[in-house]
Order: C-alpha cells, then structure tokens, then sequence
C-alpha cells in the first residue's frame, strides 16, 4: 500500500529525519516503534501533509505522491488520530463528522445522508457513540471512537494512529485492539505509534524501528522479546530497574480531611476524601480515568478549593490558598495534560523554563521588569544538559518537541525549584521507555531529598513501582491503602472495581 523511500526533513540544522525508508503492506498493522524525538510523528505528518520533505519519495498504491496538503491526503484515503485528539469539544458527534466533508442537499446541510452513512460505519465496525452528544460529555475512549469514525467517513484506506492508547485504559484498549482487527479484516491498513511493548507485541504485523531520525530496522515482532525491542529503540540492552520503598515516613506534610467537591457527581467529584501525605514519601494513588483524580490533584495544587471539609498544609488552614500561595509554600505540579496546563506551545524553552521564577534576582531586575538575558541563557542551557531536552537550541519553540522532551522541561522546571510537596499527574503518558525512566529517577531522588510525591496514574505497573503508599480511588471516593513495599495485587483490583477494603475481606 505504501512506500517511503529516504525521506529526509531538517529544521534548521537539525535532521529530524535522515533517509528515512518505510513499507506498509495492505490490511497490515504496521507499528513505528522509536524514543522521543526519534522522529515517527514528523514522519506522519508528512505523510499527511502537515509537512513537506527536504527529499525522498512517497509511493501510495503503486504511484509516486506529492501529498502538499492534508486534504490532499485525505483524498488519497490517509487518515491520522492524533495523540491529542482534533475534535470542537462545544460541538456534537455528528456536527464534528461533518465538519470534515460537509454534504449539501441544495442550500443546506444533508444531515440524513451523514447520519445514515455513520450509522453504517458504526454497526459494520463496532463504533458505538451517541452522535447527538456533545463531545465535551464524552469519555476519552468514546472521543477517540469519533475520531476513528471521521476516518472511515473519509473512505480511509490507511488510519494512522498515534500513542492510541496512551489515554486509554485496559478495557478501552482491547476494545480499540476489537476495532483494528475489524479494520484488518476489511483490508485497510493501520500504522501504529506506541511506546507499550506489550501492545506492540499483541497486536503488530511488522515493527520499524526509528532511532535519532534513521531507520534502524523492520522485524516481526514474532521473532523478538519486548526486551530485544526495547534494545533496539535506545540501541543498547535495557535492563528493568527496581526502586527500594520507603520503611519509614515522616511527619504529616499534606492532609484532607473530609474533603468533597461536587459530591453527587461519580466521575468529576470528591466525596468525603481523608487523605494523609508524609514527609519524603511518594503516595501513589490507583484507579481508573475519571474516578475524580483530577479533582484531587486540583484541590491539592489550590486549582479547585473545597466545598466541605478541610486541607491543611505544613500545619497551615489552606481553604483559602490560591494556587500562587502554594506555589510560594514550595508545593509544584506535573498537570495531566502537558500541552493545555503545562507548557505554552509558542514561548521558547528557556521561556517555558522559567515561568514561575522570572521575578527571582539571578534572572531579572525590578521584581521581573527587566530580564537578565545571559543569566537564563546559561541557566536554560545547563537545564538542557542536566535533563537530556533533545532540541537544536533553548531558543526552539515547545511546540515543535516530543512529548518526551516536553515533558522534561516541565520536569526541569517543578524539580529545580526544590518543592515540598509534588503532583505528578500520569507523569510518563506517551513517552519511551528512556524518557519514561529518567522521570521515575528524577521523582526518586526528589523523594530521597525529603520532598513528598503524590503520583496519579491510571497505568497499575507504574504506580507499584515507584510509590510507598498505594491508595485506590473509586468514583470520587477511597476505597482503601495497601502497602507499596509488598502490594496485594487483588485487594487493588477489587478497590479499582468499587469494592471497599472492609468488603475484599468478606
């Protein structure tokens, strides 16, 4: 179906790709496996327009294509799901579908010919969605079905997916893994980008293996353990590294006591939440999307103030506190979504790196008014180096990095500012397994410094991992604690399902 032959692209002086080749074979998934910044998403955006290549080929169903726009790509049957999804949330399903091929019945809007068309796209792939909706209602796992169904509204003959499941959780996931069968079965192609080894393993045809902007190779992943792979995306051998637990904690640095935030609300609130956080131990909370861990790390970093109950912070009332306050009292955040909460996508790095200090002396005048432009240019240069920022320089826009990187400006910039008290919020979502564990030794030796972490993640190997304490949040409640020294992997499971601590024993 499709060839790329030695596709090069730079920015700058920079080769984000270098003779770059690809084969994707008809009704194939085809995984692009690679770290951060190797390059597998500037790939696709030239394959879907977005951008346009220094040289090389593209040969699409045996004849060689200038795709110069993504509706030209859309016309040859290319379909990309972005890792962050293309949808007007104030819109419905069905408004968003037509949006991307608007069918006219004389002056106005075909709205039956849509709806009958997407019906059948629904029923022959399993796509089920209220289209009446309004996507802001929907669960991520349903915004992302939308977004397949716009594809196939397109006639798409190859869905290009990107970290698909990286918001997803484990029943989402095999539901879309369900979908992709489907869409093999129908001949269509799918290109596959993930850094979950496990996934690549279930559901990969053939995987190509991108690393600093050059193919490295294209294997059946039949013939080669996750560890092999992982091997060959970091291009040494990747040995699995445990962190020890914490015996002992310190005194109570954070506590919630019976805090509730829209209370009557399963998904989007807290009901009576009594939460203890000690001196330099990382507290991971478990549980699946959408149980209120949100609210909780918004009421935690003064985002959101209770409706009852109480937070006390350093022995300090914090009702009132705004989130400056907490700033000020040494508390940092790591948001959920780095590109709407935590960076700004068009400020420079050593912007981005400084947006909670440029009123300090050794990096301005005049409380801010007058920035000392060398003293951030050699503080961002060294953050660059400390935190491995793979970029041509610190005057690079953030938007145009991985989400690896991006994610480790945000780190550079919460850690270097020696917090108390860190939320990190699903803090590895969508990067490689280096850039996956330079963020857990960073959050460990920040917790052996004596800084206290609440973790939340919806991945369970993580949180078992890294944290000493294991709480389980079900629909806005806790449900119970378990050790992070020796966690009893059913007790979790039961909480994450609804069931109490006093009910797992019964």
């Amino acid at each position: 179906m499709l060839i790329l032959e030695n596709i090069t692209k730079k920015f700058k002086d920079f080769y984000a790709l270098n003779k770059v080749c690809l084969k994707v074979e008809d009704g194939h998934v085809h995984t692009l496996l690679g770290e951060n910044g190797a390059g597998k998403s500037t790939l696709m955006n030239i394959l879907c327009g977005l951008y346009q290549p220094a040289s090389g080929e593209i040969i699409y169903n045996h004849e060689r294509r200038k795709i110069d726009s993504p509706q030209k790509a859309r016309e040859l049957g290319i379909a990309m799901v972005h890792q962050h999804f293309m949808l007007i949330e104030a819109m419905t399903v069905l408004e968003n579908i037509m949006l991307c091929s608007l069918e006219q019945k004389g002056i106005l809007l075909d709205k039956e010919s849509v709806l009958e068309k997407v019906l059948k796209i629904q029923e022959a792939y399993d796509l089920s969605v209220d289209v009446g909706e309004k996507v802001n209602m929907l669960s991520v796992g349903q915004q992302q079905k939308v977004e397949i169904i716009k594809a196939l509204f397109n006639e798409a003959q190859l869905l290009i997916l990107d970290e698909p499941t990286s918001v997803l959780t484990d029943e989402e996931a095999q539901g879309l893994f369900k979908i992709i069968k489907k869409l093999k079965e129908k001949n269509k192609s799918v290109i596959f980008i993930s850094h979950k080894l496990k996934e690549v393993m279930q559901i990969s045809d053939k995987v190509t293996v991108l690393r600093r902007g050059e193919t490295i190779t294209t294997v059946d992943p039949g013939g080669y353990s996750g560890e092999e792979l992982a091997g060959l995306m970091v291009g040494e051998k990747v040995i699995e590294k445990t962190y020890d637990k914490l015996q002992e904690s310190g005194e109570i640095i954070y506590e919630l006591k019976n805090v509730s935030f829209h209370k009557n609300s399963k998904h989007s609130g807290l009901s009576d939440i009594n939460l203890q956080i000690k001196g330099g131990e990382i507290l991971g909370v478990a549980g699946i999307d959408g149980n209120g861990q949100s609210q909780l790390a918004e009421i935690l970093t003064g985002l959101k103030k209770p409706e009852q109950g109480e937070r006390i912070y350093q022995d300090k009332k914090a009702n009132g506190f705004s989130v400056s306050d907490f700033v000020k009292n040494g508390v940092a955040h790591i948001p959920e979504d780095r590109n709407k909460m935590g960076l700004i996508g068009d400020m420079e790095i050593k912007e981005n790196l400084l947006l909670k200090d440029l009123d300090e002396n050794r990096f301005s005048m005049a409380r801010g008014w007058f920035l000392r432009k060398k003293a951030i240019q050699r503080y961002a240069v060294s953050m660059k180096e400390k935190y491995d920022i793979r970029c041509s320089g610190v005057k690079d826009e953030v938007r145009v990095l991985s989400g690896g990187n991006q994610q480790k400006i945000i780190l550079a910039r919460e850690l270097e500012r020696s917090p108390r008290f860190v939320v990190a919020m699903n803090p590895t979502r969508g990067l490689d397994i280096g850039a996956t564990k330079f963020v857990y030794d960073c959050l460990i030796a920040a917790r052996d410094r004596g800084c206290s972490i609440l973790i939340v993640s919806a991945d369970i190997d993580e949180i078992v991992k890294l944290s000493d304490r294991i709480v389980v949040m079900y629909e806005g409640r806790i449900m119970g604690e378990v050790s992070g020294a020796k966690p009893d992997m059913l007790k979790i499971s039961s909480m994450m399902g609804g069931k109490s601590f006093a009910t797992i024993h019964s």
